[in-house]
């Protein structure tokens, strides 16, 4: 039986509140190895493109101001009945 198997078998007769511990710890972990990677990947230039592609649409008229959008996504009629 492998390793995976085994953690696999532990997991599904962990009581509930063991495993919303062990879920937990996972989403944690996964977040910060994620972060990690986001941080390695743009200290090696591998987003630059990201910021190529913005400067782009800001160029060319693409991109608007937050607080625009923002106004943008506001319902133009008022549905209140008062």
């Amino acid at each position: 039986m492998s390793t995976v198997q085994e953690i696999e078998n532990a997991i599904v007769q962990l009581p509930p509140d063991e495993f919303n511990r062990l879920r937990a710890w996972m989403s944690d972990y996964e977040c910060t190895a994620f972060d990690r990677q986001i941080a390695s990947d743009s200290t090696d230039g591998k987003l630059d493109f990201l910021i190529d592609e913005l400067d782009q649409d800001i160029r060319h008229g693409r991109v608007k101001p937050l607080n625009e959008f923002i106004i943008s996504l506001r319902p133009t009629t008022s549905h209140c009945h008062c």
